[in-house]
């Protein structure tokens, strides 16, 4: 899911996918979550929420937030990204506020056939409406709690690693651009992700490799080089260490599932 680590130019994008592990990050659009098949573990800022098929979930900008993915057979979701501004009656809301739980259990009226809507229509206008629609349906099911304003080290060093892990970047760089010790740094993230910079760092890389490999053609040395590897042999030896196939593999076993998925759809 490739869009959540970078800025992109576009103001919505919709993803029907295969439901993976997604590592610990943030971004400025509102994040809405759909579960078509399976079940989804999402979780914001310090907790989890187990959801199952029909059920809504939906993060605001700037939400530290994580999937993963405990169940075997097919588990897929829809995943929206939307710019606040495309939200404009709820912007207020979206910035001042925040659900006490973020989640939706199935049945609500109408969410399928919105969201149906969206992945299907081209005209911006119309999305923009839909768009509005499905806040206005869902908003007053949620219990909204005033935001932290607060930015502790914990959502600077996700923010820092969503903006900077294209680049070569280190322990030492990070702590001095943070303005903490090594110490302090370290400590951190292995207390609050329970790995140690560069495991968290490859599961961040990998995450967004995955994402190139299922929804792109570009060849396994772009997306190694372009994710911020070194090289393509380390590339493939965290990948295997990791995903125990390789990137060629993996690509080839998606794209098969893919396609298994949308025939039972038809």
């Amino acid at each position: 899911m490739y869009p959540l680590y970078e800025a992109t130019k576009q103001k919505m994008s919709i993803l029907d996918k295969i439901s993976t592990h997604v590592s610990p990050h943030l971004h400025y659009a509102v994040e809405f979550v759909y579960v078509i098949e399976g079940t989804l573990e999402l979780g914001v800022e310090r907790e989890l929420y187990h959801m199952e098929k029909g059920d809504f979930g939906i993060i605001f900008p700037n939400q530290i937030h994580h999937y993963q993915v405990f169940s075997n057979g097919i588990n897929r979701a829809c995943y929206i990204l939307a710019s606040p501004a495309l939200c404009e009656p709820f912007m207020e809301d979206l910035q001042r506020y925040c659900p006490k739980v973020p989640v939706i259990q199935k049945d609500l009226a109408d969410i399928e056939h919105i969201i149906n809507s969206l992945k299907n229509i081209k005209d911006g206008i119309v999305e923009r409406a839909y768009l509005q629609i499905l806040l206005a349906k869902t908003m007053p099911f949620f219990t909204m709690i005033e935001r932290d304003c607060g930015r502790d080290l914990v959502e600077q060093i996700v923010s820092y690693f969503s903006l900077h892990f294209k680049e070569e970047i280190s322990l030492q760089r990070m702590a001095l651009d943070l303005g903490v010790s090594i110490y302090t740094l370290s400590r951190v993230i292995s207390g609050t992700f329970h790995r140690n910079f560069n495991q968290y760092l490859n599961e961040i890389r990998l995450d967004y490799t995955c994402a190139l490999l299922e929804h792109t053609n570009q060849s396994i040395t772009e997306i190694c080089m372009e994710a911020g590897f070194g090289s393509q042999r380390t590339f493939n030896r965290v990948f295997r260490e990791y995903y125990r196939m390789t990137p060629r593999t993996y690509r080839e076993q998606k794209k098969r599932k893919f396609i298994t998925v949308m025939s039972a759809d038809k």
